[in-house]
């Protein structure tokens, strides 16, 4: 791992919402943890100056572009025409001295440009030799998607670098490989570099594509038109651009007796994270968030303590910001949090709600159940998904997410926003359910 100079690193802070106060006899702790790193190059300035970075600061950077190129994206012609033309754009957005290489994907992975198993490194030269290999993407084959990002891996690895970021395009389902091997391919992969995944069209897979980018701590979306590729490649690279720390993680630590119920991302995305811990020393442990650039995401903390008399107060955990190295040392960022416990028998106190913290709550429930609700409309269920999806309407009304509001409008008639009151559409389609589904997880900010 690279070290940091303070020029051109974000300074994280760490601030705790939660309400303190237990009953007699209460055991969950639930806090609200914002995390926010400021003052770096901004991802603001890759985007309106790609191409220049201070003498001496070399971007600290690799990132692998992989196109779908299965027989499927000449269906129509457009998508594989798309493909290509995003790729470009993304191409022009890689900031000099990026090391970038782009890989076609069939049942095999191809290098594209540059091969011969390097990478090439970004500059005015590089990155219109990479834009003249585009021409040989060409559609025809399987899909194996475990094959392409194992290829990303291997490529990525071999630049000395921090930053390590993939961008994976398909247009169909990953029927040449089994899931377990997709699966083993993410494990291997996981915790070497991260991936945003896209959609195009609507033959494929949405729990795969979401699948891929929750492995590997990226996004997930749709572009159900391939013409709107181009747009969100450039958005992807600049961003990807943007980040220069990787690999933080929230470190955890509990006292003697109390046990960690859950952590998960709430925003920008809900992002499940208890099961991805790694111990870190005595009743510490380790929870992945990737890379990041200027920018603050918001995580739930739910801990059980061991009870305790009326008066009595402990600290129930302890979050910070680290880096843990591969030789077991670790880089601590200088922020933390404090979660705390309180017993009292004031009931109000005891039994007042966090503001932040039934937010997030609402905001997960609404991302479960518009799953659920889309499950149980594809197997026909019609009365068991009209209520979750009311239910999911509800709580879209309720929080003020109105962009999961208007995609829910297009699955359901709205009879009744505050009551969940709604009908399935009799037609919906395809890219609209796909695009609620792919999108679901999204969540916005409590009101301040």
């Amino acid at each position: 791992m690279a070290n940091f100079s303070k020029s051109n690193v974000p300074q994280f802070s760490v601030d705790v919402y939660q309400n303190e106060y237990l009953p007699e006899g209460g055991r969950e702790v639930n806090a609200i943890v914002t995390v926010s790193a400021t003052g770096g190059g901004t991802v603001g300035s890759a985007v309106a100056a790609p191409h220049l970075y201070s003498a001496g600061q070399a971007p600290d950077a690799a990132v692998a572009i992989m196109v779908d190129c299965s027989g499927s994206m000449d269906y129509p012609p457009a998508k594989m025409r798309g493909a290509r033309e995003a790729t470009a754009a993304a191409i022009d957005a890689v900031r000099d001295g990026v090391h970038f290489a782009v890989i076609g994907g069939t049942h095999v992975a191809k290098e594209v440009y540059p091969g011969d198993g390097r990478l090439a490194v970004a500059d005015a030269g590089t990155r219109e030799q990479a834009k003249q290999a585009l021409r040989r993407l060409s559609a025809g084959g399987g899909t194996a998607i475990g094959t392409w990002l194992r290829l990303a891996d291997r490529l990525l690895s071999s630049a000395e670098v921090s930053i390590r970021h993939g961008i994976l395009l398909t247009d169909g389902r990953n029927e040449h490989e089994s899931p377990e091997d997709l699966r083993s391919a993410l494990d291997s992969c996981a915790g070497r570099f991260t991936c945003d995944a896209r959609g195009v069209g609507t033959d494929w897979e949405v729990k795969e594509v979401t699948g891929i980018a929750s492995a590997l701590l990226g996004t997930a979306d749709i572009v159900a038109d391939p013409a709107a590729l181009s747009a969100d490649f450039t958005h992807m690279m600049e961003t990807a651009m943007g980040k220069e720390v990787a690999d933080v993680a929230l470190r955890v630590w509990t006292p003697v007796g109390t046990e960690i119920a859950f952590v998960k991302q709430v925003a920008p995305t809900v992002e499940e994270l208890t099961d991805r811990r790694t111990e870190a020393g005595p009743r510490a442990g380790d929870y992945p968030t990737g890379s990041w650039g200027d920018e603050s995401r918001d995580y739930h903390v739910c801990v059980r303590v061991p009870t305790a008399g009326i008066g009595q107060e402990m600290l129930a955990a302890r979050v910070s910001l680290v880096i843990p190295r591969s030789d077991g040392s670790v880089q601590n960022l200088g922020a933390q949090g404090l979660v705390r416990a309180v017993w009292t028998d004031d009931m109000a106190a005891s039994t007042s709600i966090n503001p932040q913290v039934a937010h997030y709550t609402g905001q997960a429930e609404l991302a479960q159940v518009i799953q659920q609700g889309l499950d149980l409309r594809k197997a026909g269920d019609v009365d068991g998904a009209t209520a979750k999806l009311g239910r999911a309407v509800q709580l879209a009304g309720a929080s003020g997410n109105a962009d999961t509001a208007k995609l829910l409008a297009k699955v359901v008639d709205v009879v009744d926003v505050a009551a969940g009151t709604v009908r399935l559409k009799a037609r919906v389609a395809e890219a609209d359910e796909m695009t609620l589904e792919t999108r679901s997880t999204k969540t916005v900010r409590v009101k301040k």
